[in-house]
């Protein structure tokens, strides 16, 4: 089965990349090149988060769309990117996303598989 990693990078994750950008990458290449050594991963990308601010359309039921600057979701996580893993199963995918060994929230949402 397919999941979607998605991550939100938090106040924690953000101060740490400020502090040790190098350091900080090091350990995050290290566990993608893990899932990818496991066989795992099937692939991801990360979003600019430092140097661009989102924007955001909201289209309600009428049709009318609004556009606004910044996340959809205001608050201390903010939408860093996703990988995507190929596992057996949900615990397995939880237990990926728990061996991130950086401070972000991981949320897990399975692939859905069109026919």
């Amino acid at each position: 089965m397919k999941y979607a990693l998605v991550i939100f990078e938090t106040d924690e994750s953000r101060r740490r990349i400020r502090a040790d950008r190098a350091a900080y990458r090091k350990e995050y290449e290290g566990w993608i090149g893990g899932l990818a050594a496991a066989g795992k991963l099937v692939g991801g990308e990360a979003l600019e988060t430092e140097n661009a601010i989102p924007a955001t359309v909201r289209t309600t039921a009428d049709g009318t769309a609004t556009v606004t600057d910044g996340p959809a979701w205001a608050g201390e996580e903010t939408l860093g990117g996703w990988f995507v893993v190929e596992v057996a199963d949900r615990a397995e995918a939880v237990e990926l996303a728990r061996s991130l060994p950086t401070p972000e929230t991981v949320e897990i949402r399975p692939i859905l598989e069109s026919a």
